[in-house]
């Protein structure tokens, strides 16, 4: 594994949304800390592939070491972008454009922070979801996709992301999470490791949202226990556009997500704000939303 020594801070952020221009401006104004700081992003960086490299040549341009984890955004074969990929075929693209921009991915060896509050394993993960975050009274997912059809509430991943070559998009999750739950399995004993990742690994996040039938496009019910097996730091996710930090069973979930401008005009706190995740700056006694920064409840991403 990579490791890298500095004095800086590590830092997340996720959702830019840069094909808004608010959020672009966002972008275009965000800078390091200090020269030696670490930024996560936790995916939905934009929708096609020309913003998405706009965005990370910009940030790995100003940041010591740049990591991005893909949101559903960035997997989506949108009608506006001429990249025209599907499935694992524009995942592979987009980590080939982390590679040429020096951004690790998820295919990459985890690198080792070993600033403020380190040595600890970097890993950015790509696992997608099963629709096994079900809403209450639904068995399967068929009636879980039933009812949120009945609501109006429906991720539109469902007809913009591509799960080729695999027949669905569970199925693409559970070849990815296999895959990455070797790959932690396989850290040294003893290193503690920060996991991000675009959706929450456990469902409590989602208790919040305004339309619970949305959590059946917000993560999987197989890494629920990965904070528990793994000698987990931090939990560092997006999607929900709810930025906050929860305690679950005694490890720190940190949601970072810009949103929509729409979203985060209504935050008391400024936009565009990388969230420091270690040196930690809240403690166990912060159960709740950070101090000054707002809740909300999201609604369709």
């Amino acid at each position: 594994m990579e490791s890298t020594a500095g004095a800086g801070q590590l830092l997340a952020i996720s959702d830019l949304h840069v094909s808004y221009p608010e959020n672009r401006a966002l972008v275009e104004e965000m800078r390091p800390r200090t020269d030696d700081d670490w930024l996560i992003v936790a995916g939905d960086v934009a929708e096609t592939v020309e913003d998405v490299r706009w965005a990370l040549a910009t940030l790995a341009g100003r940041f010591r070491k740049v990591l991005w984890a893909p949101g559903n955004h960035e997997l989506w074969t949108h009608p506006t972008d001429p990249v025209t990929l599907r499935g694992v075929a524009r995942y592979q693209h987009l980590v080939a454009l982390c590679q040429e921009l020096g951004v690790t991915s998820p295919e990459d060896p985890y690198p080792v922070w070993e600033g403020p509050g380190g040595p600890v394993a970097v890993a950015p993960l790509f696992l997608l979801y099963d629709y096994s975050f079900l809403p209450p009274g639904c068995a399967t997912k068929e009636e879980g996709l039933a009812y949120a059809e009945g609501t109006g509430i429906v991720c539109n991943d469902e007809y913009l992301l591509h799960p080729d070559p695999y027949r669905t998009r569970e199925e693409w999750c559970r070849d990815r999470v296999a895959r990455t739950e070797r790959r932690l399995a396989a850290l040294p004993d003893g290193l503690p490791v920060v996991l991000a990742n675009h959706y929450p690994l456990d469902r409590h996040p989602t208790d919040v949202l305004w339309h619970p039938e949305f959590a059946m496009w917000c993560g999987t019910a197989l890494t629920a226990d990965w904070h528990r097996r793994f000698r987990v730091e931090t939990m560092v996710y997006g999607h929900l556009h709810i930025p906050r930090t929860t305690w679950h069973e005694g490890v720190r979930f940190e949601e970072v997500s810009v949103g929509y401008p729409r979203e985060w005009r209504k935050r008391s706190v400024p936009p565009g704000q990388p969230r420091r995740i270690l040196p930690m700056e809240v403690g166990p006694g912060d159960r709740g939303a950070a101090p000054g920064v707002g809740g909300g409840r999201g609604g369709v991403r």
